[in-house]
């Protein structure tokens, strides 16, 4: 009787699926980061702090050609330390524009750094009484090589390793600048002048990926050159940033119609 019982069972169907088809599988978990090897962090973190500092001669020399004291120059970039924002002042200064509306736009020029600030303080997790001293170095550069790391460990010898380098060799090619600029002389009988907007666009260039970045260059530049002839030096960079709001205001209500349209 036990073998019927048993192949009576066998052959009873089975009512709805079995255990393991009813529950759905777990999702396969993420890869892990690869590990990306110090030296390699080091090697890349060089070649951006390298790169991007040797640009501080040409800051030099454009602050030098604006008015500034070679102490004055030096001074900003000790201090300032954010090559857009230290273009922008002596940029207005140079063309005769008032020294609070040109500190107002490297101000809001400068603004960006915060918010990397926010982003890398949950990726690098320094200690509280290291954050002071590596808030000067949230910029451009550091937070990209940062954020282009795997791990943690790695995304901290990138940004220390970039800001260390950066912030050495732009202040001494900063000086250099300057001092060179006073034995030249005249810089704008060199042309040195357009050193600096170059620089900055050689820095910004490769930064826009998306189309939404570039509308936003796009137009900052067309509201900057339209405003240059009417308004006071340094007064169109502010206007100018008035570009990103536009767009994502536009941006937003784009995808808010392309949302209607699907629900219909």
């Amino acid at each position: 009787m036990p073998e019927q019982t048993a192949s009576a069972s066998a052959d009873i169907p089975a009512y709805g699926p079995s255990r393991s088809a009813q529950e759905p599988s777990a999702p396969d978990p993420a890869p892990a980061p690869e590990p990306k090897s110090d030296s390699a962090v080091v090697r890349d973190a060089l070649g951006v702090g390298i790169a991007v500092g040797l640009s501080g001669f040409a800051f030099g020399v454009t602050s030098a050609g604006a008015g500034l004291t070679v102490l004055q120059t030096c001074a900003l970039s000790l201090l300032v330390f954010t090559g857009a924002s230290q273009f922008a002042l002596v940029g207005a200064l140079a063309a005769g524009g008032n020294p609070l509306t040109a500190a107002a736009g490297a101000f809001f020029l400068g603004v960006r750094n915060a918010f990397y600030g926010l982003r890398l303080s949950q990726l690098l997790r320094l200690p509280g009484p290291v954050r002071p001293f590596a808030a000067q170095w949230v910029i451009d550069e550091t937070t990209a090589v940062a954020l282009a790391q795997p791990t943690r460990r790695s995304a901290r010898i990138g940004f220390t390793v970039t800001g260390l380098t950066l912030y050495v060799l732009w202040n001494l090619t900063t000086l250099g600048g300057a001092l060179g600029a006073e034995a030249l002389g005249d810089t704008d009988a060199w042309g040195l002048d357009a050193a600096g907007p170059a620089v900055f666009l050689a820095l910004l260039a490769p930064m826009l990926r998306t189309a939404t970045e570039r509308a936003v260059a796009g137009i900052a530049v067309v509201l900057g050159l339209g405003f240059l002839p009417v308004l006071p030096a340094g007064v169109p960079v502010l206007v100018a940033a008035l570009a990103a709001p536009a767009v994502l205001w536009l941006e937003g209500r784009r995808l808010g119609a392309r949302r209607k349209g699907t629900d219909r």
